[in-house]
C-alpha cells in the first residue's frame, strides 16, 4: 500500500505578508543548518535561523514594495535583493550590520526576477529586466558595467519579460541542467515543459506533463539533479523525478498560492531541505530525501480551487 505524502518538517511564521522569494545559503557557522532568506510583499527580507526556527534579522530597504528576488553573494554576509521600488540592493550583513552599501536602478516595475551567474572569482554577470518591457539588460558586478542589452527583432512582439535564467549556454528557461543540457519551464497554463538543447543550440520540446490545475509560479531542480519541485497557483507543491519527469508527490499544506520553492545544497543528501513560500504568509520546510527512492506517493489529483 502506498504511503501518504509527508507533512512539512516544520513551518516558519511571522512574515506578516505574502512570501514571494526564497534563497538558501549553506555555508554558515552551523553546517547542519542552512540559512534561509525570504522576501515578502511588504518589502521586508527575513533572515531565518533554521536551528532555532526563528528570524535572526529583518532587512528593510525597499520602501514597503514587494521583494521578489534575493541571493547571497560573497558568502552569507553579502546579499542582493530586488524589489518593486525599481531598485536592486547590495547588503552588508557582516558583524550584525544590515546596511545597503550599493544599489542599481532597474527602470522596471514588473515581477521578473534577476538572474546571477558567477564568471570568475569576485565577478558576476547579472541579467535584469530592461527599461522597455521586452528588453533584458546584462551588467557586470561589482563594477555595474553594462555588458549588453538584449532586444527582440524589429518585427517581433514577445511582450513583457516574465523570467530570466543566466548560464554558460545561450538558453532561457526557469531552471536549467547544464550537465544534461535541458531546462524546465512552467507558466499560467496547465503544462510543465522540459526543453532540450541540441548541438546547434536550438531549443526543442522534450517532454510535457499535463497538470490538473493551471499555474506554476516557480520551478527548481535540486542540486543533485534527481528531482524538481514546482510551486502551484492551486496551493500545492509538486515533486517530479528530473530524469523522466515522473510525478513523485503532491505536497498539500498551504491555503493560498505557492509563490516560490528553493532547495538547500547540503553536501549530505539526508540534510537537504525544500522550502516553499506562499501567499498565506507561511514558509513550509520539507525533508523529503528518504522518500525519493520510490516511497513518495502521488495520489490521484483532483481540482482544487485557488
Amino acid at each position: 500500500m502506498a504511503l501518504p505524502p509527508p507533512d512539512p518538517q516544520f513551518v516558519l511564521r511571522g512574515t506578516s505578508a505574502e512570501v514571494h522569494t526564497l534563497h538558501f545559503y549553506c555555508g554558515g557557522q552551523e553546517p547542519d543548518y542552512p540559512i534561509l532568506f525570504s522576501g515578502s510583499s511588504n518589502g521586508l527580507i527575513h533572515v531565518w535561523n533554521l536551528k532555532t526556527r526563528r528570524v535572526d534579522t529583518i532587512l528593510d530597504g525597499h520602501g514597503g514594495k514587494s521583494v521578489h528576488w534575493v541571493e547571497a553573494i560573497y558568502g552569507r554576509d553579502r546579499l542582493l535583493s530586488q524589489g518593486r521600488n525599481q531598485k536592486i540592493c547590495l547588503w552588508d550583513l557582516a558583524e550584525g550590520r544590515n546596511t545597503v552599501t550599493d544599489s542599481v536602478l532597474t527602470e522596471n516595475v514588473g515581477f521578473c526576477k534577476c538572474s546571477l551567474l558567477k564568471v570568475a572569482q569576485g565577478h558576476w554577470l547579472m541579467a535584469m529586466p530592461g527599461k522597455d518591457l521586452d528588453e533584458v539588460q546584462v551588467l557586470e558586478l561589482p563594477s555595474k558595467t553594462s555588458v549588453c542589452t538584449l532586444k527582440p527583432e524589429a518585427d517581433a512582439k514577445p511582450g513583457m519579460a516574465m523570467c530570466l535564467k543566466l548560464w554558460q549556454e545561450p538558453v532561457m528557461s526557469l531552471d536549467f541542467d547544464s550537465e544534461k543540457t535541458k531546462g524546465v519551464s512552467g507558466s499560467s497554463e496547465e503544462v510543465l515543459t522540459v526543453w532540450s538543447l541540441d548541438e546547434q543550440q536550438n531549443l526543442k520540446v522534450q517532454k510535457t506533463h499535463k497538470l490538473i490545475n493551471a499555474g506554476i509560479a516557480d520551478v527548481a531542480i535540486r542540486q543533485d539533479k534527481k528531482i524538481l519541485a514546482t510551486a502551484g497557483w492551486d496551493h500545492r507543491i509538486r515533486i517530479f523525478g528530473w530524469k523522466k519527469l515522473k510525478p513523485l508527490a503532491i505536497l498539500d499544506y498551504h491555503t493560498a498560492t505557492v509563490h516560490c520553492v528553493s532547495f538547500s545544497d547540503h553536501s549530505r543528501p539526508s540534510e537537504r531541505l525544500l522550502a516553499a513560500g506562499s501567499k498565506d504568509h507561511r514558509i513550509s520546510i520539507w525533508s523529503i530525501y528518504n522518500q525519493t527512492s520510490g516511497a513518495l506517493h502521488c495520489p490521484l489529483e483532483t481540482r482544487k480551487p485557488a
